[in-house]
C-alpha cells in the first residue's frame, strides 16, 4: 500500500488560512495589495521550501554516510514565475553552499547528484514540468 501525506488547510478570515502539518501549524496569507493582511507567507514559496528541505535532508544524510563533515550548509533557491495567470514556476535554480575544512568536491557533487537524480521526490516531480538548474559552492574554512 502506498504511503500518504495529509495536511489540513482551514480558512481563518479574509485571505488567511491555517495549515496543519504533522501537529505543526503555519499561517498563510496574501499581501495587503491583494486583500490579505500579510500575517504569514504566501503559498507558492512553500514549493521552493519543500524542494530545499527534501534535497537538503538527502544531501546531509548522504554526506554523513560518506563521513564528510560539513560545518555549515545553506541552500538558496530562486524560482522564476510566469507573468500570466495561473502564475507558475518556469525555472528553478538551486545553489548548494557548503562550508568546512578540506571539503571534497567529488563527494559533495555525488551527494547532490544522488539527491537530485534518485532520492528527492520533490525534485523528481518538479523536473517533469520545470527547468531546473544547480550550482555547488564550497567555502573552505
Amino acid at each position: 500500500m502506498a504511503n500518504k501525506e495529509k495536511v489540513t488547510v482551514r480558512w481563518l478570515d479574509n485571505m488567511a488560512f491555517e495549515a496543519g502539518i504533522n501537529n505543526h501549524k503555519i499561517i498563510l496569507d496574501a499581501e495587503r495589495a491583494v486583500g490579505g493582511e500579510d500575517r504569514g507567507p504566501h503559498p507558492k514559496p512553500f514549493m521552493l521550501i519543500a524542494l530545499g528541505g527534501c534535497t537538503g535532508m538527502d544531501v546531509i544524510s548522504i554526506l554523513k554516510k560518506m563521513r564528510v563533515e560539513v560545518e555549515k550548509f545553506d541552500l538558496y533557491i530562486d524560482g522564476e514565475l510566469t507573468d500570466e495567470h495561473p502564475k507558475q514556476f518556469t525555472s528553478i535554480h538551486v545553489v548548494y553552499e557548503f562550508t568546512g575544512k578540506n571539503l571534497p568536491y567529488d563527494k559533495i557533487k555525488k551527494a547532490v547528484d544522488l539527491s537530485e537524480e534518485r532520492y528527492c521526490g520533490v525534485t523528481a516531480v518538479y523536473k517533469k514540468v520545470i527547468d531546473m538548474s544547480t550550482e555547488i559552492k564550497i567555502i573552505q574554512s
